[in-house]
C-alpha cells in the first residue's frame, strides 16, 4: 500500500434511499468489490431509519490506498441518492467538488448542487427489465461507469456473487444496463465539450 497516498486515492461514498430499495446491498457490493477484488482498503457502515422498509437508510463506504483510521463519512466525495429524503439529509454534506448521482424520477436536486452532477432513470430502466427491485443494481452499474471508484470487472463479479441464487443473470444484465447508460452519458458529455470547444 502507498502510505503517501494523495486525497485523489481516497473516496468517501454515501448511498442513500429508503428501506426496500437495496441500498445496503449496493454498498456491500461496492465494498466487497473494492476490497476483495480491487485489493484496496475499504470500510462499510450502514444506518436505517425507524422502519426497515420505507424508512430512510444509507450505506457509507470509504475506499483508500492507505489505512483507514475512521470508518464514518463526514463529507462524501460521491453521493448517490435514490430518494428525495436521502438527498435532503445528505446533500449539505457533499464536498463542493463532489459528485452527485440521483435517480432522476425520484430526486429533484436544488441547483447548483455540487462539482459534478449525473442523473439516471434507474427505477424506470429496472422496470423495463421486468424487475423494479433491480433499480439498485442499475444504479450501481451507472455509478461504476461514471465514477470509476471500483473497477467494472470487480463490480460485475461481486454483483453475481451477492444476489439471490437464480437471479444472477438478470442482475448482471441490470448492472450492464446502468453501466452502458453511464458510458453513453460520458460520451455525450465529451461530444458536447468538443463541440463547444470547436465553436469557440
Amino acid at each position: 500500500m502507498n502510505s503517501q497516498a494523495s486525497s485523489a486515492s481516497r473516496k468517501e461514498i454515501v448511498l442513500t434511499g429508503f428501506g426496500g430499495q437495496g441500498i445496503v446491498l449496493a454498498g456491500q457490493i461496492v465494498g466487497k468489490a473494492s476490497s476483495l477484488i480491487d485489493h484496496r482498503e475499504t470500510t462499510l457502515t450502514q444506518s436505517y431509519g425507524p422502519e426497515a422498509r420505507g424508512g430512510a437508510c444509507s450505506a457509507q463506504v470509504i475506499i483508500s490506498d492507505a489505512p483507514i483510521h475512521y470508518p464514518y463519512v463526514r463529507h462524501p466525495d460521491i453521493l448517490v441518492c435514490m430518494s428525495q429524503g436521502g438527498y435532503e439529509k445528505y446533500a449539505g454534506l457533499l464536498k463542493e467538488s463532489g459528485t452527485l448521482i440521483v435517480d432522476q424520477d425520484l430526486v429533484q436536486p436544488v441547483e447548483p448542487c455540487c462539482g459534478d452532477f449525473f442523473s439516471i432513470p434507474a427505477t424506470r430502466l429496472a422496470e423495463e427489465l421486468g424487475r423494479k427491485m433491480m433499480a439498485n443494481i442499475v444504479m450501481l452499474g451507472f455509478f461504476t461507469a461514471v465514477t470509476e471508484a471500483v473497477s467494472a470487472d470487480a463490480a460485475r463479479k461481486t454483483v453475481a456473487g451477492s444476489v439471490p441464487k437464480g437471479t444472477e443473470d438478470s442482475n448482471v444484465r441490470a448492472f450492464g444496463k446502468g453501466f452502458d447508460f453511464g458510458l453513453a452519458t460520458l460520451k455525450g458529455r465529451r461530444k458536447k465539450a468538443a463541440g463547444m470547444k470547436g465553436a469557440s
